[in-house]
């Protein structure tokens, strides 16, 4: 009898699977015991440190005289070992909930990582409503996605506005050189995110011309530069002569195609945030894929660009896109896409929808309509693995994608809402009258 070996290959996957998540969870159970343990370190060391009640230079040896102790017994630098305790104190102090759910398996030590760093700009005082938050919220995301999340979580519990961290934040903008090895350094630009993520749009944009170019003109040998190596080449040849020498497209003095591309970003801004430039506390904008955008860039990107917005109407409870238009003709379903979807619709990817490829949900080749209900963003690496892996997809009303992994697993992929425009909450019970029962509860 013929027995096909790839009819056996989900069940052996499917158990090394459960073995991964096995382990897993030992693994953050084990961890987390060891972040308390830290922490209670940490805590032995400031308790001599109050006993002492002296200047802070012996106080900071108590905790390093800790540190110290637990770092040679682990053959570890007391630098290293007081950062791992200084980071566990504010793990077990400020984000409970986060640990617990560590320890639970619940969450990832990325998920963790993820929160405490979004996190760490807040206010202490505002930390215990943020943990419990983060933690409902990270349910069933991917530690990419939940970044997005909880950076206009955050933005929320922050005692002032993005506008006044930002012009804040503009004023320590600066480029800087760290020396590395074997002739190397790093330049380094602090920057608003908005020009920074513009940037590296554009240096991939005019990378992947040079890689066209040189596929197309066949000669092996003649270019072998990666597409980080051409990033790097471009930037320095942009900056050191203004026109990238890199071109291939260049045929005669005049300039050739790099030096027309520019950069590309996705931005979301809330209509009286951009009609409404006098209104207090605007919502922030959003930039697909990164986060949070401060009503002031937003507003001033909206007015230099030549380019149309697309008008997205949502429902004003849920969220979800109803319409979309503009004043210009452009293709109706790519507008509702963009507007719907945002960025790659595979479980946990981040990449935003400018930067993706619309594909047919079931293939065009195979019956599938050119439809909204038939189409959805993916990008270049998992339209390849929805065509060339044995993961499935079907879409479901309202733009779900309901992905089957090999061994028959499945994952909901749902278009992230808008921010509800209105926000309805119940009225307050009206008072008893005079000799009336109060209302059980």
């Amino acid at each position: 009898m013929y027995s096909d070996p790839s009819s056996a290959a989900p069940a052996g996957l499917s158990a090394v699977l459960a073995e991964v998540l096995r382990t897993g969870t030992e693994l953050a159970a084990a961890e987390a015991a060891r972040i308390r343990a830290l922490a209670a370190a940490g805590h032995l060391a400031l308790d001599v440190m109050t006993d002492r009640r002296e200047h802070a230079r012996a106080s900071e040896m108590a905790l390093r005289e800790v540190a110290s102790e637990l770092a040679a017994a682990e053959c570890l630098s007391d630098r290293t070992m007081q950062s791992q305790i200084s980071h566990a104190m504010t793990l077990v102090d400020d984000y409970p909930q986060t640990l617990a759910a560590w320890e639970a398996g619940v969450i990832t030590r990325a998920h963790v990582h993820a929160i405490i760093d979004v996190g760490s700009p807040l206010p202490v005082e505002a930390r215990e409503e943020f943990d419990l938050l983060a933690v409902a919220t990270a349910d069933g995301l991917s530690p990419g996605r939940l970044r997005s999340r909880l950076a206009a979580l955050a933005e929320r519990l922050q005692p002032t506005t993005l506008s006044e961290r930002h012009r804040r934040g503009r004023e320590a903008r600066c480029v800087r050189i760290v020396s590395g090895q074997d002739g190397m350094s790093d330049l380094v630009a602090t920057m608003p995110t908005v020009l920074a993520v513009g940037i590296y749009d554009r240096l991939t944009r005019q990378a992947r011309a040079v890689i066209d170019a040189r596929d197309e003109a066949s000669e092996p040998g003649s270019d072998e530069r990666t597409m980080a190596q051409l990033r790097a080449d471009i930037l320095a040849d942009v900056l050191l002569t203004a026109a990238p020498d890199a071109d291939p497209t260049r045929t005669d003095d005049g300039p050739g195609i790099l030096g027309g591309i520019r950069a590309r970003v996705q931005v979301v801004v809330p209509a009286l945030t951009l009609l409404a430039p006098e209104r207090e506390n605007s919502d922030p904008a959003e930039l697909v894929g990164h986060g949070p955008l401060d009503a002031d860039t937003a507003r001033a990107l909206a007015e230099a660009t030549s380019l149309p917005w697309d008008r997205v109407i949502t429902h004003p409870v849920s969220g979800a896109v109803l319409h979309t238009d503009t004043y210009h003709r452009t293709t109706a379903i790519d507008r509702f896409l963009r507007a719907r979807d945002r960025r790659c619709r595979w479980p946990g990817c981040t990449v935003p929808a400018v930067r993706a490829e619309v594909d047919h949900t079931h293939d065009y080749a195979l019956g599938g309509p050119t439809d909204v209900t038939n189409l959805a963003h993916l990008c270049q690496r998992h339209h390849s693995q929805k065509q060339f892996t044995r993961w499935r997809v079907r879409q479901l009303p309202g733009g779900v994608l309901e992905w089957t992994s090999p061994t028959g697993r499945t994952y909901t992929d749902e278009p992230l809402a808008y921010s509800p425009a209105v926000r309805f909450v119940p009225d307050d019970p009206a008072p008893p009258e005079p000799g009336e029962e109060p209302a059980p509860f």
